[in-house]
C-alpha cells in the first residue's frame, strides 16, 4: 500500500513539474524594433517604374492596442500585396517582445498569402494581431482607394 502512494505521489509531482515547464522552440525570434514613442503618420511611397505594374508602398495608420502601438507598411505590386513591413509593435517589456516576435511571422505569412487583412488572429498575441490586420487594412485602403 505504502508503494502504491509513493508511486502516485511521485507521478504527480512529475506531470506538475512537466506542465510547468515551457517549451523551447528551435526557430530564433525575430528582432522587432523598439518603440520611439512617436509613430509616423501614412504614407505612400513610390518604388520606381511607370504604368500600375509598379510596387507602391502605403503606410498604415498606426492602431493603438492596450500594450502599444502597431504599425505596418504593405507593398502592392499590381493589385497583390507582396511585402510588408514591421513599422512599429509592442515593446515596451520583454513579454511584448516576445509575444510580438512569435506573432508578426505568422500574419505575415498569412496575409501575404491571402492578399489581404482579413486573416486568423494568433493565439496567445489576440491585441497585436488586432492592430496588426488594423494597420494593414489601413495601408490597403490607401493603395485601393
Amino acid at each position: 500500500m505504502r508503494r502504491a502512494i509513493a508511486a502516485a505521489a511521485s507521478t504527480g509531482a512529475l506531470i506538475v513539474v512537466l506542465l510547468a515547464v515551457k517549451p523551447h522552440h528551435s526557430a530564433e525570434p525575430i528582432a522587432v524594433p523598439p518603440s520611439t514613442g512617436t509613430v509616423p503618420a501614412p504614407t505612400q511611397t513610390v518604388s520606381p517604374g511607370t504604368g500600375t505594374s509598379a510596387a507602391r508602398t502605403y503606410t498604415g495608420t498606426p492602431a493603438d492596442t492596450k500594450y502599444g502601438p502597431v504599425q505596418v507598411s504593405a507593398t502592392v505590386k499590381a493589385g497583390k500585396l507582396t511585402d510588408i513591413k514591421v513599422l512599429h509593435m509592442p515593446s515596451e517589456d520583454s513579454r511584448s517582445r516576445e509575444i510580438s516576435a512569435g506573432a508578426v511571422p505568422k500574419l505575415t505569412k498569412e496575409a501575404l498569402t491571402a492578399h489581404s487583412a482579413h486573416i486568423q488572429s494568433v493565439s496567445g498575441a489576440s491585441y497585436t494581431s488586432q492592430g496588426y490586420m488594423q494597420s494593414l487594412q489601413s495601408a490597403l485602403d490607401q493603395a485601393h482607394g
